[in-house]
């Protein structure tokens, strides 16, 4: 977790981790094109969508052997919808229905381009079918680090964007494409070479397990509807648990939140209405910043910071600085905070891969309970006694 928190959780990722990024750049609408030439399907009969609880930025819909999503919220700024539709065995293509590109079962391989899209192959119970990524050293989910190590999986480049060539050379059945950065230009690359590229906006989800309910799309997309359903309620139901500790302390002292670090003078740190602003909330602390309401990262001044954070109880998420020592040399401003000289900063660094690539940045999005938990953990351990924190650690 390009926890966004990756991105724009609590501050810039690992600096060369090309996959995740922690402003969420306005494109330009030029981007928002068609991945493939437009079909017409049958609008008869009724269509059953699929449960979407948390979720806002897709939909799913079935109707016998068609499967049809909607990608409502690829990008911050409103657009129509990317619409796919999966068509299961033989089934034959009906007419009148317009969509962006057509899959067809059954699926032997695709390609991701972000780690947080990795986790869902493994819990889904198909980690096989990944063909191709970027940048690899970046993945730490064991079992795609296993077929890594065993030449199944192709390195598609080390920069921004995968390598087109490589890509296309593998003929895969689709390619799931990251609305983050640069990564839109692949639509583009797919329209022309006719691979279905399906738009992914999981980033924008305000709600935890609205981001974790992006592995439903996923399930959709692999055949896996009924696992995905089944990791997605577990999750939920550890994430609901953990609510309820906070709900039923009766004298909850809420600690004062500050979150974010400085690159070139400037504080990113997550906007009010991110959905790492919300967990801060949930899990009992008081985030100073609430107020500034973005989806995803803000940006403030030094002083603002200063003004507002001086006296916060914790700092959270400061990047991937490994201690204390080092975050000072990096920028001696930090010193002046209570939680600094405290010792209260937590980064998300507890939990690596075994080519160095941070947990966080994949399994956290996916696993917000554990995430909550982590938090409770930290503003008010007596709440959660038998939890060890996962993704965070002081430093």
């Amino acid at each position: 977790m390009d926890l966004d928190f990756t991105l724009a959780y609590f501050g810039r990722p690992i600096q060369n981790m090309y996959r995740t990024y922690l402003f969420v750049i306005s494109l330009p609408f030029f981007l928002l094109f068609s991945c493939q030439e437009e079909k017409k399907l049958s609008e008869s009969g009724a269509w059953i969508a699929t449960k979407v609880e948390f979720a806002d930025g897709f939909t799913i819909k079935k109707k016998g052997n068609l499967t049809l999503i909607e990608v409502h919220r690829a990008f911050a700024k409103e657009h129509a919808p990317f619409t796919y539709l999966v068509l299961e065995g033989h089934t034959e293509v009906p007419d009148a229905l317009e969509v962006d590109a057509i899959i067809h079962f059954p699926i032997k391989k695709i390609v991701l381009t972000s780690t947080s899209q990795v986790p869902h192959l493994d819990m889904l119970g198909v980690p096989e079918l990944l063909a191709g990524f970027p940048n690899l050293d970046l993945v730490s989910t064991a079992s795609i680090r296993e077929r890594i190590e065993e030449g199944k999986i192709q390195e598609l480049g080390k920069g921004p964007l995968p390598n087109a060539e490589l890509l296309l050379d593998l003929e895969p059945d689709w390619v799931m494409v990251s609305s983050l950065g640069d990564d839109p230009k692949l639509v583009e690359l797919c329209q022309r070479a006719g691979v279905p590229a399906v738009l992914n906006g999981e980033y924008l989800e305000r709600h935890p397990l609205g981001r974790a309910e992006w592995i439903k799309l996923t399930g959709a997309l692999t055949g896996q509807e009924a696992k995905a359903d089944s990791v997605f309620n577990t999750i939920k139901e550890e994430y609901q648990r953990a609510l309820r500790a906070v709900a039923e302390e009766k004298q909850l002292q809420r600690p004062s939140v500050l979150s974010g670090v400085m690159y070139q003078d400037i504080w990113y740190a997550p906007g009010g209405d991110s959905w790492a602003a919300d967990l801060l909330e949930k899990a009992g602390g008081d985030y100073l910043f609430k107020d500034q309401k973005r989806k995803g990262s803000t940006e403030l001044s030094y002083e603002f910071v200063l003004d507002r954070a001086l006296e916060a109880d914790f700092w959270i998420g400061a990047a991937d600085h490994v201690s204390l020592e080092e975050m000072e040399k990096s920028n001696h401003r930090y010193a002046a905070f209570k939680a600094f000289k405290k010792r209260k900063v937590y980064t998300y660094t507890a939990k690596k891969g075994e080519t160095g690539g941070l947990m966080y940045f994949e399994e956290g999005y996916m696993r917000p309970d554990l995430v909550l938990k982590d938090l409770i953990k930290i503003f008010h351990p007596h709440l959660l006694p038998e939890h060890s924190l996962y993704f965070y650690t002081a430093l």
